[in-house]
């Protein structure tokens, strides 16, 4: 027979599932070599510096460490606390730096020579938000007694006590596009907004939940929150309606961020997860999986690290590899295409100069000549083609890790009535592959069907053999086992069928 005569094999298809992967799954997939550090006990907030080179400073334990954003290794450390340490914030010009205690304590740093500056004693109770107004010249405070207290940095004086929460305050921001607007979250479910020349607030909002995180947008015309496992967005100019609520945790969601852009929104949850959301959709459009439920979540200004706190004190700090954002990337190729022009004659000798031409489509003038090329056949194609079933098929098995090009081969012996003859008369060591790859690939229902047939055919040819090899033994029992956990699979299946079956039957009988 001449090998144009013989047909290949045809390797069979399957509908493939639909993934996609998005312009945003691949920028986020760039956050990479994460680096782990440990600290002495959870890592309770994380704070980029608005300036360049953007460092980011730790809260954890009674320390606030500055960690250099290039390297992930501490630059400073600041251990002037006599209690654990909250809500390390940085102001604008990145030069100060303001921390609560658990004892009440405010203290405000200078960032360079680690100094205290200023330091206030009126809280009472665990002081766990610190955040200074985009003025500079003001910070706000909250605690655990439900004040909120607005000071003046250049004077040290209180200029404020803003009473209003009946519970903890847990979480607060300052509105970028105003020096004088707040937010505050506490465990009351109210989330207040502030202005700091009024001393009551100007709006008040019921979450559902303790609110143990709120963020301002960039715009100052909302601002987002979270408590339980939803997220909610709030829209000032509407009187502080909810305008989208999110559910996409299954445990409380502890933290959030905006990316550098401020185009993405990043939450963090007890569920040990982080998601990413587009929010001009509020879909997800990326997760990342931690080890321990995350505390803190913080992307520096430059989109070019991400780092996430967690309970058990694990800092992991991920760094981005070039690439441009999933807006900045479509804009870039025109800008290249356009710098590019009309692609130029590929000159003798190159690569390109002798593949020309390959891709171009005939005109309808224009008569293709085909060239019939040689059909290079795979190594069981040919010991098909000899008719020797048994080396074709353990060919197949043992140079192809795609199980569809082994099933494939199963499906034409079985055609050509050969596979009796392929699969009888092996010892130990030609029997073991086929049992494992029986074994890996009994239960895919796209080969269920061909591989039970062989199965059965086996077990009648060598079951009077079962007792003579402890390793065909041992490989014939995890196939029976491998069996018997999807039956108890297919039967949870079909119980959970009629459990919906009968559920949907009474909502169709039951009238609106």
């Amino acid at each position: 027979m001449a090998a144009a005569d013989y047909k290949k094999v045809a390797v069979k298809r399957f509908p493939q599932l639909l993934q996609r992967e998005t312009p945003d799954e691949r920028y986020w997939k760039r956050f990479t070599n994460a680096v782990i550090s440990k600290e002495h006990s959870a890592v309770t907030h994380i704070d980029f510096c608005p300036t360049h080179p953007h460092d980011f400073a730790v809260s954890s334990s009674t320390r606030v460490r500055l960690y250099n954003a290039t390297t992930a290794k501490v630059r400073k450390t600041i251990s002037k606390f006599k209690t654990a340490t909250y809500s390390a914030s940085y102001r604008q010009d990145g030069k100060l730096l303001v921390a609560g205690e658990e004892s009440g304590r405010v203290q405000v740093f200078d960032v360079a020579t680690k100094n205290i500056l200023r330091q206030y004693d009126a809280h009472k109770r665990p002081c766990k938000v610190t955040k200074f107004l985009h003025s500079g010249s003001e910070l706000f405070s909250g605690a655990d007694d439900g004040v909120v207290r607005l000071w003046d940095v250049p004077t040290g004086q209180e200029k404020s006590t803003l009473r209003g929460h009946e519970d903890y305050v847990r979480c607060g921001s300052a509105s970028v596009a105003s020096p004088h607007l707040f937010v505050t979250g506490a465990y009351d479910h109210t989330i207040k907004l502030w202005d700091s020349r009024m001393e009551e607030p100007v709006h008040s909002v019921n979450h559902g939940f303790p609110v143990e995180s709120v963020l301002f947008f960039a715009s100052g015309g909302a601002f987002v929150a979270a408590g339980g496992n939803q997220v909610k967005v709030y829209d000032i100019m509407r009187g502080c309606r909810v305008i989208h609520a999110m559910s996409n945790h299954q445990k409380t969601v502890t933290s959030l961020c905006f990316d550098g852009r401020q185009t993405r929104l990043l939450s963090g949850s007890l569920d040990r997860q982080v998601k990413v959301y587009d929010i001009t959709t509020y879909n997800v459009v990326h997760s990342f999986k931690y080890t321990d439920p995350v505390l803190s979540v913080a992307v520096s200004p430059a989109d070019d690290r991400l780092v996430v706190g967690m309970t058990s004190g694990a800092l992991s700090v991920r760094r981005r590899t070039k690439g441009l954002s999933p807006a900045g990337a479509t804009q870039k190729q025109q800008q290249q295409q356009r710098r590019r022009g009309p692609r130029k004659a590929p000159r003798a000798g190159t690569y390109r100069f002798f593949i020309r031409g390959q891709s171009r489509k005939p005109g309808e003038d224009e008569f293709l000549v085909s060239v019939a090329r040689k059909k290079k056949l795979q190594m069981y194609d040919k010991l098909l083609k000899k008719f020797k079933y048994r080396e074709a098929l353990d060919s197949a098995v043992a140079d192809h890790k795609r199980a569809v090009v082994v099933v494939s081969v199963l499906h034409e012996l079985a055609q050509r009535n050969g596979l009796k003859q392929a699969l009888s008369g092996r010892d130990e060591h030609s029997l073991q592959p086929i049992l494992q790859f029986l074994t890996k690939n009994v239960a895919n229902p796209r080969y269920a069907t061909l591989l039970i047939g062989v199965a059965n055919m086996i077990l009648d040819m060598y079951a009077p053999g079962l007792g003579q090899s402890s390793v065909i033994d041992e490989l014939f029992v995890k196939l029976r086992d491998r069996l018997q956990e999807e039956l108890q699979y297919q039967e949870k299946l079909f119980e959970l069928q009629g459990c919906l079956d009968t559920v949907l039957a009474c909502s169709a009988t039951t009238p609106s």
